[in-house]
């Protein structure tokens, strides 16, 4: 093995150590009458975006159209807008989170509450829940109202 083979190797061991980072995906949803689904988790507070964690090996779209069956049963019907990557210093200072905005899809029924999703529902703009997390309420003003985005979630 040739030295320069030897360095990179080991300088990618040392940054996968040293610079971990998380990525996740979420997708701001909505029909045709301008509703937006949230859901609801049953190991966390507060109505959400339907998303999750990107596994490695996976790209967004694969996650995000994973992460919409398993939460919502919805399968997009053509390619995801990408809104934009967003720093997660909630979750830790390496947790990024990409949004999507979704508005053709199929959704033949609401799932059933699970393990992991207490509840998936669909709202009025002007009636989102009152406990609906704050990052979650921004993104939602941010993309439908053509604001720049903040850069943290």
């Amino acid at each position: 093995m040739k030295i320069s083979n030897l360095i990179h190797r080991l300088m990618h061991v040392y940054w996968r150590f040293s610079r971990p980072m998380t990525l996740g995906v979420r997708a701001l949803v909505q029909d045709d009458d301008g509703r937006i689904l949230l859901v609801k988790h049953t190991y966390v507070a507060g109505w959400h975006m339907p998303g999750g964690g990107v596994e490695a090996g996976e790209t967004l779209e694969e996650a995000l159209a994973k992460e919409l069956r398993e939460e919502a049963n919805l399968v997009p019907e053509c390619a995801s807008k990408l809104v934009g990557l967003y720093l997660n210093t909630k979750a830790s200072r390496r947790d990024h989170v990409a949004l999507f905005h979704i508005t053709k899809f199929q959704q033949p029924s609401l799932p059933s509450p699970n393990r992991e999703i207490a509840e998936c529902r669909w709202f009025v703009l002007d009636e989102l829940p009152d406990d609906t997390t704050a990052a979650t309420l921004r993104r939602i003003d941010e993309v439908l109202n053509a604001k720049i985005p903040n850069a943290y979630w």
